[in-house]
């Protein structure tokens, strides 16, 4: 049987539970041996203090009735009544000790005994919520802390799966590219080399956008501020992507009103725009439409970025800020769906200026994208 506070998880590579140690080769005893030590506390210190009140009431109450000439019938009276004192005193005592040890010791021997598995690297721990207000609230918080490390800890699995996947495809074009070369298989064309180089790019774009990440997740981003017009620097974005929505077949449109301005670093946000409005074209087919738009709130200044496109399914959507994420896993960047690190970037970058990203999504209706920024 699994301890108690053990929330069984038979695919876990530590399952079944183990005995813990508290450090490099030191055992420890199984899950009950903290709350067992505590319990032998408890009942130490309750016992003691059982034994004091009874000897402190009995002792007058003894020495009373030697003192006095009683008859038989008061002498058994006072008797009786000083053995139900006595024995209730106990009983209340050890009433309150049980109580206090199922309320406090046990919920703390076990939470105690969950926190060493936790550092000795068992992510999978829970505790069960018992015992007091308190106690409950800790183990909550307790579990709360150790999902988010799992979490985290899956993520850095993940991230580090995901980076050598990414690396490796654009490095075994260039080696291949290199050795056929050199093997005499291929020529060294222009055509072959510029193939090559633009791995190499490949590589340094991946490169650059996981130092960015890397910085402005750890919030050591610089960012160069100034007050940007909104409607102009849209204007801006629609100039830029004009022709490529117009090859695309794409109407792409900014919707604002005037007078609008933010406190921003332009490049920084022209990346995070760039980055929506380009997904945004490789997702709309042709006769589709793109809107910019812009408005006051009163939580600051909303862009919104919408598209007619595909849209992006219920279940996906919590995932596209992740780092990777692609909404066809089975394309590969050469068919043009990025490394997948844009939209987490983006939400870094909306971050680093206060501010957040949502999105919403109605597959083959609308996707819309929604920027909230502050004005100052």
């Amino acid at each position: 049987m699994p301890p108690p506070f053990f929330r069984p998880d038979p695919s876990h590579p530590h399952w079944p539970p183990h005995r813990w140690g508290r450090g490099p080769g030191a055992a420890r005893g199984a899950w009950r041996g903290r709350p067992g030590f505590i319990f032998f506390r408890f009942l130490f210190g309750f016992g003691f203090l059982a034994l004091l009140f009874t000897s402190v009431i009995a002792i007058p109450i003894l020495l009373l009735i030697r003192g006095q000439d009683w008859t038989a019938g008061s002498a058994g009276l006072w008797w009786l009544f000083g053995c139900v004192f006595v024995f209730g005193l106990a009983g209340s005592l050890g009433w309150g000790g049980t109580r206090a040890f199922r309320r406090i010791a046990m919920p703390l021997g076990n939470l105690m005994d969950a926190a060493d598995a936790v550092a000795d690297g068992d992510l999978s721990i829970r505790v069960v919520e018992r015992g007091s207000p308190e106690f409950s609230q800790l183990a909550r918080s307790f579990n709360r802390m150790v999902t988010e490390l799992e979490r985290a800890d899956q993520q850095r699995r993940n991230l580090t799966a995901d980076v050598a996947h990414e690396l490796r495809t654009p490095l075994h074009i260039i080696q291949g590219n290199l050795e056929g070369i050199l093997d005499g298989v291929y020529e060294s064309t222009p055509e072959h080399l510029e193939a090559t180089l633009d791995e190499t790019r490949a590589l340094a774009r991946l490169v650059e956008d996981l130092r960015l990440l890397s910085l402005a997740e750890a919030g050591q981003l610089t960012l160069v501020k100034e007050l940007v017009d909104v409607a102009e620097f849209l204007a801006d974005v629609q100039t830029s992507f004009g022709g490529a929505a117009e090859a695309a077949g794409v109407d792409l449109r900014v919707e604002t009103t005037a007078d609008l301005k933010i406190s921003a670093d332009p490049g920084r946000l022209d990346q995070v725009i760039g980055n929506l409005v380009s997904n945004a074209l490789r997702h709309t087919p042709r006769g589709g439409r793109i809107v910019l738009a812009a408005e006051s709130t009163p939580r600051g200044v909303v862009l919104f970025i919408s598209d007619t496109g595909e849209g992006i399914s219920p279940e996906d959507l919590p995932f596209v800020f992740d780092r990777f994420w692609r909404r066809d896993r089975s394309r590969t960047r050469s068919e043009g769906t990025g490394s997948g690190l844009g939209l987490a970037i983006a939400r870094q970058l909306v971050q680093a200026h206060g501010g957040r990203i949502e999105v919403n999504s109605t597959p083959g209706i609308e996707t819309r994208f929604m920027i909230v920024l502050p004005v100052n």
